[in-house]
């Protein structure tokens, strides 16, 4: 996903149209999260005008991570949406240091860098497999893991300590 800026000055007045799978399988040295990755598919518009060119573009594609609880594989699929601007002329001693803009290097527009930025901050932080629930351990000694709110049985009430039996009634209203 390289263009020079006189390839992309030929598309200035109709714009460019992309639609590209890119391959970002070394993304999975990258980030240890990622273990597997499909090809991106990179669909959007170009638009080139004198001073600067818009990216307006949707990256799709599968990922495998590992589950947050078992490790196991876990497909996801993402959806990106990117805006990105490089300006063709920068003026003299600005700093444009953000997210928002980026500059060509030399006479040359890279954007496979930002997909893969973008890609890797696509990663979740957490996800769980259906298999889950199967490897967690529902009871120990002196614990058990309930889905809902359910009353105990009165033998498995937990005794209140005798120091702290006075403040049961503090929240409890005097017209009560």
């Amino acid at each position: 996903m390289k263009w020079s800026i006189i390839q992309l000055q030929k598309y200035r007045e109709r714009g460019l149209e992309i639609d590209e799978k890119v391959d970002l399988t070394e993304l999975t040295t990258l980030d240890n999260d990622i273990r597997w990755i499909s090809p991106v598919h990179v669909t959007g518009r170009v638009d080139i005008r004198h001073d600067q060119v818009v990216f307006n573009v949707k990256a799709t594609g599968e990922m495998i991570v590992p589950c947050s609880r078992t490790l196991v594989d876990v497909p996801y699929s993402f959806g990106i949406s990117l805006t990105e601007r490089f300006l063709l002329k920068p003026e003299e001693g600005e700093s444009y240091e953000t997210d928002d803009v980026h500059l060509p290097e030399g006479n040359v527009i890279d954007f496979r860098p930002i997909l893969e930025e973008a890609v890797i901050l696509e990663v979740p932080l957490q996800i769980f497999s259906e298999e889950a629930d199967k490897h967690v351990v529902q009871s120990g000694k002196d614990w058990t893991f309930y889905e809902k709110e359910e009353e105990l049985p009165e033998k498995e009430k937990p005794a209140v300590d005798p120091r702290l039996a006075g403040l049961q009634n503090f929240f409890t209203s005097d017209k009560e």
